[in-house]
């Protein structure tokens, strides 16, 4: 390091540092001081060395980030060997005040992947990758999660990237302070938008651009439609890596197989189902190890454009599957609480109610049905929790 005195009158320089007096004119000398050169090369070297230490922290907080290998297997997603999810073909459910059992499975829709048809898709769907699945418009889905009861998943759906147990916009981080996912299992199935209490509004498939979608409603933009899916992985350790020897039952609710125009997801009627909390805590899941898909939805006659096959048949009304004394479901969980509803999702509109804002007449599966008690199947689950008495 090179060091110099200087003096303050003549301004002449000495490398010397032992002389204290200017040789020149006398004056006391200054303390040392660093050329400008040196300065200069000592600042290009602090930034270098800043440069370094800031790579190398970044790095260390940095997590490696593990993109699970999501696959397309006899229309179910898989997101793991234990995790995958498919969309049942439902029965619409009235939207007459009344709050419905679950409604059956009538078969899965059929799931066809963008990257097949690339020369056939719109180019937005290239962008955002995943598949599509064909639906008329008013029809109904439901999802229904296939998990392993001993090693679950943290589960996020959302429609047009509006969170479907919040209503609130996309974010692909877990939420702590307010749930914004699902664990599974427990939860089995989602029928719909959480707008109460142990209460979802249906799923229902609707043009976009027409005001009906929920992200329409929340947003004022029919941007993404579609429904978007996260799954993330626990963290290792936190749960056995293979299956136990004993067995769990499985709950079923599947009684039967069964212009362009792209796709969101409507709030219809109402059904009983919870959304239950996350005993595991959110710690549990590692937020760096997921596995995502985006899901366009297409009316049928975009279906047969882009593949040409024609998109199977809409199920029967809901009063006709239930004169001919076809079940519907009832979920015994009353061992399970329920997430609160955000406060976005208690505002959205169901189908029905912008019908007759827009002056339309009421649709003919919009009537009231009374579901006999007989007709209701009850399905048990299992509680980890062990019953105290008195001591």
């Amino acid at each position: 390091m090179l060091q110099m005195k200087s003096c303050p009158f003549c301004n002449r320089t000495y490398s010397d540092i032992s002389l204290s007096y200017c040789l020149n004119d006398g004056s006391l000398l200054s303390a040392p001081h660093v050329s400008d050169d040196f300065q200069q090369n000592l600042y290009d070297e602090t930034l270098v060395l800043e440069n370094e230490i800031q790579t190398i922290v970044s790095k260390s907080n940095t997590k490696s980030k593990t993109q699970l290998e999501v696959k397309l297997e006899n229309d179910r997603i898989y997101f793991s060997e234990n995790f995958s999810v498919s969309f049942q073909r439902t029965l619409r459910i009235p939207d007459d005040g009344k709050k419905y059992p679950l409604p059956p499975g009538l078969g899965k829709f059929p799931i066809c992947k963008v990257s097949d048809y690339a020369d056939k898709v719109p180019a937005s769907w290239k962008q955002h990758g995943g598949v599509f699945i064909p639906m008329y418009q008013r029809e109904a889905l439901w999802l229904d999660f296939d998990a392993a009861y001993w090693r679950p998943n943290a589960v996020k759906v959302a429609a047009g990237k509006i969170n479907a147990v919040t209503g609130k916009s996309w974010n692909q981080n877990l939420s702590e302070s307010e749930q914004d996912y699902m664990v599974c299992p427990p939860q089995k199935w989602l029928d719909g938008f959480k707008t109460g209490q142990g209460v979802v509004r249906q799923f229902i498939a609707m043009p976009l651009g027409r005001g009906y979608t929920v992200e329409e409603q929340l947003t004022g933009k029919d941007e993404f439609g579609g429904i978007q899916i996260i799954v993330f992985e626990p963290k290792k350790g936190k749960f056995p890596d293979e299956e136990p020897e004993y067995t769990n039952p499985v709950l079923k609710r599947i009684e039967a197989d069964g212009s362009e125009t792209e796709m969101g997801l409507a709030a219809g009627g109402k059904i009983e189902q919870k959304i239950y909390p996350d005993n595991h805590g959110i710690d549990t899941w590692d937020e760096d190890n997921f596995g995502r898909v985006y899901i366009h939805i297409v009316n049928s006659s975009m279906f047969r454009q882009i593949t040409g096959t024609e998109a199977p048949a809409t199920p029967v009304t809901a009063e006709t599957y239930t004169e001919f004394g076809l079940p519907w479901f009832e979920i015994y969980d009353e061992h399970l609480e329920d997430v609160s509803t955000g406060e976005e999702l208690y505002t959205i509109k169901p189908v029905n109610l912008i019908d007759k804002m827009k002056g339309l007449f009421k649709q003919e599966d919009n009537l009231s049905i009374l579901i006999p008690n007989n007709q209701v199947k009850k399905i048990k689950t299992k509680s980890d929790k062990i019953d105290d008495g008195e001591w």
